[in-house]
């Protein structure tokens, strides 16, 4: 840990010695983002439905926000300091309190959830500021930074005095703030390019983390039901889907795409990596959601339209956000990789729409089968190969 005076250094550039790596700090702090990831997973389990999808995604957001905004902020700026450390302790308290809220988090805990949100931003605006007062040549990001997500974060701790629905009138505003800050500091980040070795690996422990919910469904689902050949197998192709997934995201994943994009300075690929996460995410822990209710539907009769349209429809917004990573080069770029994608998801649309008639076991296993078939293209064409650099 760095000794008195405990100020933060600027991470990025020529100037750091070695490649940049996960911190133990990282790696604690995610923890708590795996426990609201799992609330959020068991609430939309308990209200599978329109209006069920509608608040999960609605509660996931700013649940996904709140870890995007201090991800960045380490890549650049993130020091081991006694500061550092307890500022993010005190995160940590706030997003679980985020957790604890999830439950009627558009109902009567949506106060709760507003104001712990509200909290976690006021503290990620307090780094920046300290930040910007430390590192002069950062001081127009970290101002722009700071500025744009307090504003967002007062409209969600004035939101707590506001009654429901209007509460939530401020809540989009805020986001809209929030999402709107970096796009709007392009000038300012072309002078300080994330690091490309930390953020690949960082937005991969964040898809490990949702994968990880599936994993959970699996278990969850059969240790609900008294087991038979048929919840078995639904288990053991539904942990079949997390692996394909997982598969086909990280062989994909390249750093020498962003490498050679920080050499041109197209800081939109950074942008698009960050927002196109966001679906692919949301579409993971749905999946694990889905899962669950096919292994403990397996000796009903036909799926239930709403689980079928979960399952279905989180995997085929997974396939089509990577599908976009793929056309536009974040992860490896290859247009016939895209086309697979949009396959995949072409085809879960249409078990959604048309498989009325088909069994949990049915279900799972096309769904097994899409996946399967993703990773044998992705076999048959190769393993990318790195950018050569600029």
């Amino acid at each position: 840990m760095t000794p008195w005076p405990q100020s933060p250094r600027l991470r990025i550039g020529a100037d750091e010695p070695t490649a940049r790596r996960v911190t133990w700090l990282e790696l604690f702090y995610d923890l708590v983002f795996v426990v609201t990831v799992s609330q959020l997973a068991h609430q939309l389990s308990k209200t599978v439905s329109l209006a069920g999808v509608v608040e999960f995604v609605v509660l996931f957001v700013p649940v996904w926000w709140a870890w995007i905004g201090t991800t960045f902020y380490a890549n650049r700026f993130d020091t081991d300091t006694g500061v550092r450390r307890g500022l993010m302790g005190v995160q940590m308290v706030a997003i679980a309190a985020l957790a604890v809220n999830v439950h009627h988090g558009l109902a009567e805990s949506s106060a709760g959830f507003a104001l712990a949100y509200a909290i976690a931003r006021f503290l990620l605006v307090l780094e920046y500021l300290w930040a910007g007062y430390c590192i002069p040549v950062a001081r127009g990001l970290t101002t722009h930074y700071a500025v744009g997500f307090a504003i967002a974060a007062g409209l969600w701790l004035l939101s707590i005095f506001v009654p429901l629905p209007y509460r939530l009138g401020l809540w989009a505003a805020g986001l809209a703030i929030d999402f709107a800050t970096p796009l709007t500091a392009q000038h300012h980040q072309a002078r300080l390019l994330p690091d490309t070795e930390h953020l690949p690996e960082r937005f991969g422990l964040f898809v490990i983390i949702v994968l990880g919910e599936a994993i959970i469904a699996v278990v969850n689902g059969i240790a609900e039901i008294t087991w038979n050949w048929s919840s078995v197998l639904c288990a053991g192709l539904g942990f079949g889907t997390a692996f394909c997934l997982w598969w086909v995201y990280f062989e994909n994943v390249d750093g020498s795409t962003l490498r050679l994009v920080k050499e041109t300075g197209k800081i939109w690929v950074f942008q698009l990596w960050l927002y196109v996460h966001l679906p692919l995410v949301m579409g993971l822990t749905a999946m694990g959601v889905g899962v669950e209710h096919v292994i403990v539907a397996a000796q009903s009769g036909p799926l239930a339209g709403g689980d079928r349209w979960l399952l279905c429809g989180a995997l085929a917004c997974t396939y089509t956000a990577l599908a976009v990573l793929h056309r536009t080069g974040v992860i490896f770029k290859c247009k016939a990789r895209t086309k697979h994608r949009l396959a995949a998801a072409g085809v879960l649309l249409l078990v959604a729409i048309a498989g009325q008639p088909l069994l949990p076991l049915q279900v799972i296993g096309l769904v097994t089968l899409v996946g399967a078939i993703e990773v044998g293209l992705d076999l048959y064409q190769g393993k990318p190969q790195p950018l050569p650099q600029a």
